[in-house]
């Protein structure tokens, strides 16, 4: 199966958005959208809720974006609170909607990713369960990638190896990471599955940081570590808004430019369903 995503000769560029709370969000969605259209993404995702709880919007709203752009679209599918039957009925929503791409993800419990893991009866307990189902089906599948290392891990850089490497041998064809700070840490992972032979592109998340709190919340939820010099440069300026999204763009930047010669196949930004600081990112990297 061929993977269309990622553009020969140049780094990819796309963007991931979450399902909208109510109709003011969902505005501000389609607001985003279509200012980062006129970038042209080469892609854009679309994530679950925490415990499956948007599932239904996210079916609705990634269908919608693939009828109203016709960019590609990836779609997050999880284990969370589904039975198997369940998984089939979406993964045939998404082809319906011409949709042929998904991001398979074991998903966050209700509590949090650090939560202990329940099982729901009939469905599966690991993403690489559901990797199988959905390249059984003949969709292109992704997975999620963590250079700072999946929380239930336990720092066990060996275990997320393997992980990756089990699921490429099921089918993935590429992974996205989890948004880090450190490019090392990256760089650590990517010759790993190279010196395996693991042909799976390894696209970098990129966090545009743009509210301080945020940040941190979001790093405690990923399990993402931030490292002392990227706290220290936004703390610095944490009341002044304005001061926050600009460093936060440089710390981006400084990142990208240092990702992109080191051959990235593809930066994955998380909008968290904002376009500006984003498009200002990529401007500056020379990606559009």
């Amino acid at each position: 199966m061929e993977l269309r995503l990622l553009p020969e000769g140049k780094p990819a560029f796309s963007v991931e958005f979450f399902p909208p709370k109510d109709e003011a969000g969902e505005e501000r969605l389609w607001n985003s959208l279509s200012t980062l259209h006129s970038a042209s993404p080469d892609f854009v995702s679309v994530t679950y809720g925490a415990g499956g709880s948007t599932r239904d919007r996210t079916i609705r709203v990634t269908a919608e974006i693939t009828s109203r752009t016709k960019i590609v679209t990836v779609a997050h599918l999880t284990c969370v609170g589904s039975t198997s039957r369940e998984i089939d009925e979406v993964l045939e929503q998404y082809r319906s909607a011409g949709i042929s791409t998904i991001l398979a993800l074991r998903g966050d419990p209700t509590g949090g990713p650090r939560a202990q893991w329940v099982s729901t009866p009939g469905g599966f307990d690991h993403a690489d369960q559901l990797v199988a189902r959905a390249v059984e089906q003949g969709f292109t599948v992704g997975v999620a990638a963590f250079p700072d290392g999946h929380p239930a891990s336990h720092g066990d850089f060996n275990k997320d190896v393997e992980v990756l490497e089990k699921k490429s041998k099921l089918g993935a064809q590429f992974a996205t990471t989890q948004f880090f700070f450190d490019v090392d840490r990256y760089l650590r992972l990517r010759d790993r599955l190279v010196e395996l032979e693991i042909s799976m592109p390894l696209i970098a998340g990129i966090l545009p940081i743009t509210n301080f709190k945020q940040l941190v919340r979001m790093a405690e939820l990923s399990g993402t570590e931030l490292p002392s010099k990227v706290v220290e440069r936004i703390s610095q300026v944490q009341d002044d808004s304005a001061a926050v999204r600009e460093r936060g763009i440089e710390i981006a930047v400084d990142l990208g430019q240092r990702l992109i010669s080191e051959g990235v196949p593809g930066l994955h930004f998380y909008t968290m369903n904002s376009a500006s600081a984003t498009m200002e990112i990529v401007s500056r990297l020379g990606l559009r």
